[in-house]
């Protein structure tokens, strides 16, 4: 049965949607209107071999904050959806990735309890002409939308691109990790996520 999941939101200052498949290529069609978000989202469907399809229109014009925390929301929520009863997957993954000088490391759980956890105190204050915080806020909408636990520690690092994509390739890495399935039952001594 095909993991699939597709959700789209339309506010005031954005218009989202979103495709998933969770047993994919690694392909993925991309567009934010803004190119460094682009390259990141890209880097992580490859990373975690999903195919995804990505469209939003936000009101750029004031800065990237909203687009990327809705676009955050609705990738969440096609995860969420993609994965149905999470019977057999392996919940928990992890990854540690190196990007020239930067290092960073991503370690999550889609135990259906939504935290954040997100230590940096290396990246630059402006990436991509962006504030640093956006890509904090983006983690933290996907965390919750997901509902997902996720820790992501920037260890070391100069250079915020280098940064920020050794992010997303490990957030990649440890989705794909988490949601291979492994068994045929739900991953849990409780009997259920939640």
């Amino acid at each position: 049965m095909a993991r699939y999941g597709a959700y789209a939101r339309d506010t005031r200052e954005t218009r989202v949607k979103v495709e998933l498949s969770l047993d994919g290529t690694g392909q993925a069609s991309v567009d934010t209107g803004f190119g460094f978000a682009d390259h990141m989202l890209t880097l992580l469907a490859f990373w975690a071999g999903f195919d995804l399809t990505l469209a939003c229109r936000g009101d750029l014009e004031v800065d990237a904050h909203h687009s990327l925390e809705d676009v955050a929301i609705c990738l969440g929520e096609a995860l969420r959806q993609a994965l149905g009863d999470r019977i057999g997957i392996a919940r928990v993954g992890q990854a540690k990735v190196p990007m020239d000088e930067a290092l960073c490391e991503v370690v999550l759980d889609l135990s259906g309890r939504a935290y954040l956890v997100y230590r940096e105190d290396v990246l630059p204050p402006v990436i991509a002409g962006e504030e640093k915080d956006l890509w904090r806020e983006f983690m933290k909408s996907l965390a919750h939308s997901a509902h997902m636990n996720l820790h992501v520690h920037f260890a070391y690092g100069q250079n915020g691109h280098h940064l920020v994509e050794a992010a997303f390739k490990a957030l990649g890495l440890a989705l794909r990790q988490a949601t291979t399935v492994t068994g045929a039952r739900v991953p849990s001594t409780k009997g259920s996520l939640d």
